[in-house]
């Protein structure tokens, strides 16, 4: 699939109508987005342009095959263009990031499935929910300073009825 989305569309009996391409242009520019997103980008150029054509628009480019969907937790779906290699999402729970990971890297769990339940997976509708490495490194640290900044010294302030943080350094 290329970028020429006329052809592309062309060549499927549509025309890139000045909704479409907006479209289009807003799920390339914001990768992973939701309707709303895409809508607010898309208002940027087009005031007038409201959340139903967007969700149509999405509709029509999916069943094309010009954009695909996943589901990034409770939320609505978000969008990105299908001709971007096959990946599934690994999506940040303190941040919100979302990390694109080839596909064959879960090669044997896929195959593990197919094996055991018959289960032909469908990996790019899949996301997987953890901590990216900024986050977790982020959180060790804070972990870390916890750790070592009580020191064990609290209940041993001499009877003040205070804690260490009380004191004028």
């Amino acid at each position: 699939m290329s970028t020429d989305w006329q052809s592309d569309l062309r060549r499927r009996g549509y025309r890139l109508t000045p909704q479409r391409q907006l479209v289009l242009e807003a799920v390339d520019k914001l990768e992973h987005s939701t309707p709303d997103d895409i809508l607010a980008e898309v208002r940027r150029t087009a005031g007038s342009v409201n959340i139903s054509t967007v969700y149509r628009t999405l509709e029509l480019l999916e069943e094309l095959g010009l954009v695909s969907h996943a589901h990034l937790g409770h939320g609505a779906p978000t969008y990105h263009l299908a001709d971007r290699h096959d990946h599934m999402h690994l999506v940040c729970r303190d941040c919100g990031k979302v990390i694109e990971a080839d596909i064959a890297l879960a090669a044997g769990f896929t195959d593990r499935l197919r094996e055991k339940f018959g289960f032909d997976t469908d990996m790019k509708h899949f996301a997987i929910f953890g901590r990216c490495r900024e986050c977790t490194a982020e959180r060790s640290a804070a972990e870390g300073a916890a750790r070592t900044g009580s020191g064990g010294t609290e209940g041993t302030g001499g009877g003040t009825g205070g804690s260490a943080d009380d004191t004028e350094p």
